[in-house]
């Protein structure tokens, strides 16, 4: 008796613990699936937000395109709230775009990237279209700030839920299943949409959006070993005629067939298969996110009842979710490159503002990125910042991968017109590595009502001194006050106030320049000018068909400090703006025998700043003066007209015409409001005032700290394009109750 009594405990001791391995083992594995759709994908957002609320715990997610986005930010730890408001602050047109900002190039990209509407590249004498419109440089930095907390896990398994992507090989058009490596790499290959972004290059392979192979990769998820999935579903149906009026929209349709077929297999499979009223909405209605959050909501909750049965069959719970939070400054110790052929480290370092073992805001070391990339001299630049293993440091070491661009040839293009210059057409021929790993040379043709050119050879040594070279011909037609000419022997100007003149400039310069960060540069060199004034107006005492004020050719040692930290060249809203300059010409081929030695001083201050995001002002203070030049006045300071490339000593001043009031030396203050009435549309308003005269600064009445001589005013209409800004400007000045129009469209050069 005492033996059957044991043999029954044993049995049920045995049954208790079966029956407990197989309720444990009965409890489902959930994963979740997420498909692709651009800004449709917002919608997977509202979906977790419901599933968050009602505690259940995935195991498993797999994702494609915005899926994979989507997806990898919640597998790295966020809750759907927290995702929901992370994407509201997002600007989704800079991530389309790709845009730069300003501060994050050099003055010299600045300068480039401001004067050519079309930049195409040449292979092999060919002209070829870019391969897309943006490189996805900023979809990137914004992933990997976003996943900074999980950088040093390469084993997406390993994340707080484990995590994969599909991306498409584009060569063997096998969908790629990415579950391995650097994560905000994966996911932009996974969601690099054909022609929109440029394809990502990982372990050899050329891979784009993960949509065209696989854009719902349920039977992937259940390899591993999922009892249940919920999946997401945002793609489009099929458009009909009335919607199939331009080439994308019959691509989408043409990718659809596919999609759509697969769905109708895949969706049978999907355990909880949710599917957001989509109808309205395209693949970059990203301005309608807080409504494409609300259908995934919507949808999610009509599932609501096998949702709360799931919850209920879940015994672990999941864990809790993070508070990631983005570092203000990085700590980067070590810096390694990869794939570095072409270019020193010391121009990639210089480039994007580092050096080992420093600390930098995240901002900053986001600009230096920005400002390597913006040199289009490379394909792609990713990186990761993974926590410094020493004991000895903390922080991060920074790894990075560059691809350099094998282009290094194109043709660009400009398109302007101007009250001065006229018509003119701008091509231009750059090629880089022409000498050296790291230079590069530009050449501008212009064509049109005035012919022109401007060459440059510039070696950029990053943090070193850098050396260039320039020359530049100049030339137009215009009225010019008598006062900026030099006085020619037996020639009278008596009663002439302005007399049409052809200004020819050629100026050739040698140059050393350094930079400190982006905004700041420090040049020196030495400056050749050939400069001829003349006119064919017939004048007294002079039996000539031209006369001819100046034909020489000066030689000069020049300096010139510039820090600029505007946000925008011409409509600035924030940052502040410095140029000084100063020309000591040293001796000159004397046309008019009467050369001595003279120094040009100048320099310019500014400042911008935002009262409301749509409202701005912006200030800019001006002085400018010659030291010993009484017998020269081929290169004093000349006021009047709108341009923003001027030579020489020539300067913008609102209410008078083009090149009307001269001296030696002038004072100028201008203020400028700017309202954005829509997206890059301006209305401003300006007014300016100035003193102008000879040896205004040696006076004994000190007349610069007088009232004002000249003033005007202006009221303008501009739109930023492709092409450059597209201006109308009405100006007026109370002095000579005249007024101008002024009209500029396109980049200025």
């Amino acid at each position: 008796m005492k033996s059957f009594f044991i043999v029954i405990l044993l049995l049920t001791f045995v049954n208790t613990n079966v029956f407990a391995q197989d309720k444990t083992t009965k409890e489902p594995k959930v994963g979740l699936v997420l498909s692709g759709g651009g800004a449709k994908g917002l919608a997977h957002i509202g979906a977790l937000k419901v599933i968050d609320s009602l505690g259940i715990r995935i195991d498993y997610i797999a994702g494609t395109s915005m899926g994979a986005i989507i997806g990898s930010l919640y597998a790295s730890g966020y809750s759907g709230k927290q995702l929901d408001s992370i994407f509201k602050e997002v600007d989704f047109d800079k991530i389309l775009s790709d845009e730069i900002p300003r501060a994050a190039k050099t003055f010299y990209e600045r300068e480039k990237q401001e004067k050519y509407a079309i930049t195409l590249p040449i292979d092999n004498l060919k002209v070829h279209l870019p391969s897309a419109l943006s490189g996805g440089q900023n979809t990137f930095n914004l992933l990997s700030k976003l996943t900074l907390h999980v950088n040093d896990i390469d084993d997406f398994s390993k994340l707080p839920i484990p995590f994969f992507c599909i991306a498409t090989d584009i060569e063997t058009g096998q969908p790629i299943l990415l579950d391995k490596g650097n994560l905000a790499q994966s996911i932009k290959a996974s969601s690099a949409f054909p022609s929109l972004f440029q394809p990502v290059v990982i372990e050899e392979r050329v891979l784009i959006d993960g949509g065209v192979t696989n854009n719902y990769p349920i039977d992937e998820l259940r390899v591993k070993g999922m009892d249940v999935i919920i999946g997401v579903d945002v793609q489009d149906g099929l458009a009909n005629r009335d919607d199939l009026s331009s080439a994308p929209a019959i691509l989408f349709q043409i990718n659809n067939f596919r999609t759509i077929n697969d769905m109708k297999i895949k969706a049978p499979k999907t355990d909880i298969y949710i599917k957001p009223d989509i109808t309205n909405f395209n693949v970059v209605s990203f301005d309608d996110g807080e409504k494409i959050v609300k259908n995934g909501e919507v949808a999610t909750k009509l599932k609501i009842l096998e949702l709360r049965e799931l919850a209920k069959n879940q015994i672990k719970k999941r864990p809790k979710f993070i508070e990631p939070k983005t570092p203000d400054s990085l700590q980067i110790n070590q810096i390694f490159f990869k794939g570095l052929d072409n270019y020193t480290i010391s121009y990639v370092l210089g480039k994007l503002k580092l050096k080992p073992f420093q600390k930098v805001s995240y901002k900053r070391f986001i600009n230096g990125v920005n400002n390597l990339v913006g040199t289009n001299n490379f394909e792609s630049f990713t990186y990761k910042l993974v926590p410094s293993i020493s004991n000895s440091v903390t922080g991060y070491d920074l790894h990075t991968e560059i691809n350099e661009s094998n282009k290094t040839t194109a043709l660009k293009l400009g398109l302007h017109y101007d009250g001065l210059y006229k018509s003119a057409l701008l091509v231009n021929i750059t090629k880089k590595q022409m000498l050296f790993k790291s230079d590069i040379m530009s050449l501008d043709l212009i064509v049109g009502d005035n012919v022109r050119y401007n060459f440059e050879y510039f070696i950029d040594k990053g943090f070193y001194w850098s050396v260039g070279l320039n020359s530049s011909y100049n030339e137009f037609d215009n009225d010019v006050s008598v006062a900026a000419l030099p006085s020619t022997q037996g020639i009278t100007l008596a009663g002439v106030n302005k007399l049409d003149v052809k200004i020819t400039d050629v100026t050739n310069k040698i140059f050393l320049q350094t930079q400190y960060k982006n905004d700041l540069s420090l040049t020196l060199g030495a400056e050749h000018k050939h400069l001829k004034i003349s006119t064919e107006t017939v004048l007294a005492n002079t039996n000539q068909d031209r006369t001819i004020f100046d034909n020489s050719d000066y030689f000069s040692a020049f300096g010139n400090l510039r820090f600029d930290s505007f946000n925008n060249k011409h409509y600035p809203s924030e940052g502040f703006y410095l140029n000084t300059a100063f020309n000591f010409y040293l001796t000159s081929s004397d046309f008019n025998a009467d050369f001595s030695q003279f120094s040009i001083i100048s320099g310019s201050l500014g400042y911008a700043y935002s009262f409301t995001p749509k409202l701005s002002a912006s200030f800019l203070n001006e002085v400018g003066a010659k030291i010993n030049g009484n017998n020269n006045q081929s290169l004093d300071f000349v006021l009047g007209g709108y341009a923003n490339n001027f030579i020489n000593n020539f300067k913008t001043f609102y209410g008078y015409d083009y090149l009307s009031i001269a001296g030696d030396s002038y004072i100028k203050g201008t203020i400028n409001l700017d309202y954005e009435i829509i997206n890059k549309h301006h209305i401003t308003l300006s007014a300016n005032y100035a003193n102008v005269d000879d040896d205004l600064f040696r006076s004994e009445d000190i007349e610069w700290f007088s009232l004002p001589d000249y003033s005007g005013y202006a009221l303008g209409y501009g739109v930023e394009t492709f092409l450059g800004p597209i201006e109308a400007k009405y100006t007026y000045s109370p002095e000579t109750k005249d007024s101008y129009w002024f009209f500029n469209l396109g980049f200025w050069f």
